[in-house]
């Protein structure tokens, strides 16, 4: 019996691992836990604890991480603490983390060493700002790679990981977004009391590393929402620094008829909102994966996600108000070239589950080496 630990710490990389969860506890074999931390525990992001209890899995640990003068730095340091606290306790032969995230590099930290084999979704890949050097830390972190294209792939054989070690899966979260499981639209909108015939998506994250300018370029960005003409379903940001003065500057939004403000959306009903929506525009990742394989026209905003992966339908634009405006006003004229579909084909799932029931993987070296490529 092979014991897996899941960690997730957003209502993102959740959406990423929860089909990934989901296969593995299905399988003999297998004894699964999901350790829950990080803005999952924050009624201030929608306490999304809730939709992994939905899930109904087997054996789910929370842990809080946050204290009310949170940094990264003491974030890490906590939720080191925790994880490897809970590992001694399930003693886990597999630590699977995903993305850029500070509980993924926690995760990490505690699995190699404390002589645990730790699995990285989605490394290989560039983030942009600081959340790119916690990515390729944990890469060098972790002993078994899951990731999204070759061109991950090629990357992390530079960064000089063993071959053998890399598996390409694509993106977990391209198996729920082609589900037949999705809820209508209607359904949604009913839910959320979205009484719009059309909107736009709004996710605008802070950039750590532009944390003193953060707030003008927030309020540059809802000065040209405020200008404009369309609807609006704004998402909370993460909880990086810089999030409280973005969330503030939301409340000028609060009483115009044109805008739904929300801490969080369930995965699933989020999809289908981007899914019939008239184009997203922000900052977030959901901008460059999904939005692109449901054909949406994507407006980013600044330099998150700079050098990431970008399809050509991506408009790119400054933080500056009447570049944004103006943007905003050749929108609806912008015509969408066929779905990207460089991130996988919605099996990431059944590859994962074919990876991990091959006991190959399970003979990996817990001692890494660097090997030249």
């Amino acid at each position: 019996m092979k014991r897996i630990i899941f960690l997730t710490g957003t209502r993102a990389d959740f959406g990423k691992i929860k089909s990934l969860i989901s296969i593995i506890e299905k399988q003999q074999g297998f004894e699964v836990f999901v350790f829950v931390t990080g803005m999952h525990l924050q009624k201030e992001y929608g306490y999304t604890l809730i939709e992994i209890e939905r899930c109904n899995f087997k054996n789910v640990y929370t842990f809080e991480n946050h204290t009310h003068e949170t940094t990264m730095d003491l974030t890490l340091a906590k939720t080191i603490e925790g994880l490897s606290c809970y590992c001694k306790e399930i003693s886990p032969d597999l630590i699977v983390v995903h993305g850029d995230r500070v509980e993924t590099l926690a995760g990490a930290i505690v699995g190699s060493l404390n002589n645990i084999l730790v699995a990285h979704i989605e490394g290989g890949e560039i983030s942009g700002t600081v959340d790119e050097l916690m990515r390729h830390s944990v890469s060098k972190l972790s002993h078994i790679h899951f990731v999204s294209n070759q061109e991950a792939a090629k990357r992390l054989l530079q960064m000089g990981e063993i071959e053998s070690s890399i598996y390409t899966i694509g993106s977990p979260d391209i198996d729920i977004m082609f589900s037949d499981t999705l809820p209508t639209l209607e359904l949604v909108k009913n839910y959320y009391q979205i009484s719009f015939d059309s909107y736009a998506i709004v996710m605008f994250h802070p950039v750590t590393t532009e944390a003193n300018e953060m707030q003008k370029y927030t309020d540059n960005f809802i000065t040209a929402l405020l200008g404009d003409s369309h609807n609006y379903v704004v998402i909370y940001p993460n909880n990086d620094l810089g999030s409280q003065g973005i969330i503030e500057s939301y409340k000028k939004l609060s009483k115009n008829p044109r805008f739904r403000v929300f801490p969080s959306l369930r995965f699933e009903y989020f999809l289908s909102l981007l899914k019939n929506c008239q184009f997203i525009i922000g900052n977030s990742s959901a901008g460059i994966r999904e939005a692109p394989y449901y054909g949406i026209p994507i407006i980013n905003i600044g330099t998150r996600q700079q050098n990431r992966t970008v399809h050509a339908d991506i408009i790119n634009v400054d933080y500056n108000e009447k570049n944004i405006a103006s943007v905003l006003e050749k929108i609806d004229y912008n015509e969408v070239s066929q779905s990207d579909t460089s991130f996988g084909h919605g099996n990431s799932a059944q590859l994962f589950l074919e990876s991990i029931a091959n006991q190959d993987i399970w003979r990996v070296n817990h001692q890494k080496q660097f090997r030249d490529n």
